[in-house]
């Protein structure tokens, strides 16, 4: 038998189903990008914040729901991504947000403790009752408001703010000074307590133009804004009282 010369016929092989394995993958990976999303949603903040959209919205939201289902699952890959990255900007931009609100509230702070000083001064000093009476009453309010902001630095573990402005220890040290050789009398009192509402409302102003405020913390320094106007206006109404 004469040997042949022929090689042996290779035998088909099956060429591996890509398609499929690309569609597994890319499906376990729109899983797990729609999966962190959902629970990054449930474990935030961020879920308030939708809680707060309004209803046409919502309508929107739920017809781009149905959509989704019906997307093939590339676009879920990249729908999913965008909503990881949308949902991790919003909470870095409030979590940025509430560290300004509380240096904001740590400076207006400052001032309101001048404030305690400044009237729990006046009521020794004064003596006139119903003068004295008055001041303790704003002492009293003024304690009021650094315990309300105090109480938010606390809830974001900044640290409560107990200190007075520089300006204001200079300023009281020179009244101190000035009474040692003029003395004290009810208008020189009124007038000094003008002079540090002023400095209290300017703080006020600025700590709710800086746009920094927001929500519950905005409403209660605008309160307590409000309240100030009121003790200065009643103040001038004493000071031309006292003419």
């Amino acid at each position: 038998m004469e040997p042949t010369n022929a090689s042996p016929e290779a035998t088909p092989t099956a060429a591996p189903d890509n398609g499929g394995a690309y569609a597994t993958a890319t499906g376990n990976t729109a899983e797990a990008l729609l999966t962190k999303a959902q629970q990054w949603l449930k474990d935030s903040n961020v879920k308030e914040l939708l809680n707060k959209v309004p209803a046409s919205l919502k309508t929107v939201s739920d017809t781009a729901t149905t959509g989704f289902n019906k997307l093939s699952t590339t676009q879920k890959v990249v729908g999913g991504a965008l909503l990881v990255a949308g949902a991790t900007y919003l909470a870095r931009r409030g979590s940025s947000g509430k560290r300004a609100q509380a240096a904001t509230i740590n400076e207006l702070l400052y001032f309101v403790n001048d404030r305690i000083e400044g009237y729990r001064r006046a009521a020794d000093e004064s003596r006139n009752t119903q003068h004295r009476s008055y001041y303790l009453q704003l002492v009293s309010q003024s304690q009021q408001f650094a315990n309300q902001l105090n109480a938010y630095l606390d809830q974001e573990g900044a640290g409560r703010q107990n200190s007075t402005t520089l300006k204001g220890k200079l300023y009281r040290a020179f009244m101190d000074a000035k009474a040692a050789v003029t003395g004290r009398d009810e208008s020189s009192i009124i007038g000094s307590n003008i002079y540090g509402e002023e400095w209290a409302l300017k703080a006020y102003e600025e700590a709710l133009n800086d746009g920094t405020l927001t929500g519950p913390m905005r409403r209660a320094v605008e309160h307590q804004f409000a309240q100030s106007k009121k003790t200065y206006s009643e103040l001038k109404r004493m000071d031309a009282a006292q003419r």
